[in-house]
This record gives C-alpha cells, sequence and structure tokens, in this order.
C-alpha cells in the first residue's frame, strides 16, 4: 500500500516554518501570521500627531519570518531612519471570527515582549502619497522576540511595566494598564476583520518615546514578571 499517495510533491524544497522557543520546555511555537495594531496608547498616539480618543483600532501585518530570535538586529538598507517600538506580543492557541470580548481571553497560549521596528522615513514618505506601509513594517529580522512564556504562568497583566532602554538610557516606560484597547478587545476587534487561528502572533502596541536606532546601539526591553529582550544593532 502507497502510504504517500495522498502526500503532495513540492515543486521546490519546502520553506520552514518559523518558530519561537516557549520558556520551560524543549517545544517550539509556530507562527501562523504576525498582526500588529497601531497606535495602542495614548501618549504614542500623540507624540506621532494623531488624535488620541477611543478610535476603533488598525491593524497591519508582518511576515512570520520577519520574527527575529536570540540575534542581533542588522541594520536594513533603504533607510536611515529605523524607530524601535516595544510591544507586549500575544501568541494565539485558537482563533475564529467574531469572537466574543469576554470569549477572547481563552484563545492566548502565552505572552512575551518584542520590538516593532519602523524605517519611519519609508513610512513618512507612504503616508504622503497614501500607499501601504508594507516597506515601512515588514522588512527582513524587523521583529525581534523574547521566548514565548505560557500563559498559565501569567496570572495577571495588571499595572505591568513596559519598557526599552538604549544603550543603559530609558526611551520609553509605560504600563500595560494604559493601553487603549485592551488585550481581549484587541482579539475580538481583529476577528471582525481576518479569521484569527492558533499560531497567530499580536504586537499589542507601543507607548510613547520611539526613536531612532544606529549600528551601534544596545536595546533592552521587558513587559514587568513575563518577559525581557536584549541585542545590538549591527552592520546589515
Amino acid at each position: 500500500m502507497n502510504t504517500n499517495a495522498s502526500s503532495p510533491r513540492f515543486a521546490i524544497p519546502q520553506p520552514v516554518t518559523p518558530t519561537i522557543p516557549v520558556t520551560g520546555t524543549d517545544a517550539v511555537f509556530p507562527i501562523r501570521r504576525i498582526y500588529c495594531v497601531g497606535r495602542n496608547y495614548a501618549a504614542h498616539a500623540i507624540e506621532m500627531g494623531h488624535d488620541p480618543d477611543r478610535e476603533l483600532p488598525f491593524f497591519f501585518q508582518k511576515n512570520p519570518d520577519n520574527i527575529l530570535f536570540g540575534q542581533d538586529f542588522p541594520y536594513p538598507p533603504l533607510s536611515r531612519d529605523v524607530h524601535f517600538e516595544v510591544e507586549l506580543i500575544v501568541a494565539l492557541k485558537d482563533g475564529g471570527s467574531n469572537i466574543a470580548v469576554g470569549d477572547a481571553m481563552d484563545k492566548i497560549f502565552g505572552y512575551g515582549v518584542g520590538v516593532d521596528f519602523t524605517r519611519r522615513d519609508l513610512q513618512a514618505e507612504a503616508k504622503k502619497q497614501g500607499r501601504p506601509w508594507t516597506a515601512a513594517k515588514a522588512f527582513e529580522h524587523s521583529a525581534p522576540v523574547s521566548a514565548i512564556v505560557p500563559a498559565e504562568e501569567v496570572p495577571s497583566l495588571a499595572k505591568k511595566r513596559i519598557w526599552l532602554e538604549k544603550n543603559g538610557a530609558v526611551q520609553q516606560d509605560s504600563d500595560l494598564d494604559h493601553l487603549i484597547w485592551k488585550l481581549p478587545e484587541v482579539i475580538s476587534e481583529l476577528s471582525k476583520q481576518f479569521e484569527l487561528a492558533a499560531g497567530d502572533i499580536i504586537f499589542t502596541g507601543t507607548p510613547a518615546g520611539v526613536s531612532s536606532v544606529d549600528v551601534g546601539d544596545s536595546i533592552h526591553c521587558a513587559v514587568e514578571d513575563i518577559a525581557e529582550l536584549s541585542f545590538k544593532v549591527i552592520a546589515g
């Protein structure tokens, strides 16, 4: 009997599925999609020139293979103004469409901390021309992350500090309670636009204090009592 009769014959080598380690285990979390929430802290909305009122959240995507784990960040081409944005990241173990706010937290596998790097000059030019931000956001190595901490090891996110240091000086410093849209609301609103699934990662927004990096800079960031991340900016 041919047990491989239903197996596909790939025309090219099958791409590797990007993964993130899970703390306390030898398992890895496979990444399906990466969603990012824009302007989800009022102070950051203000510093970017926007109204901080509680308008509906908007989302954009990075690519799964934009994830960077355990390596230094290579400065990308085509930009002279690359900004860091520290964020709580959420990994989903389940999904669906039109998820109720009350059911959203049950979809979470775990948490971590990550940096959404942005080629700010490319983003500004895209905004000016009314074009998508893809080249500014979804470039190689643009999403350094920590390992994923299982949700059962995180009893509460209340009043957890989120911060980032560049070369030892604090640049971003806030509290998860300052999220405009809380995690259950983010998941619920996102599921109205996209069908979520196990393997999805959500970058939940960045606080004020975003700024540029240069080759040689050291970045250290964390979400209090949950995850930390350190790396250097190196020549690309």
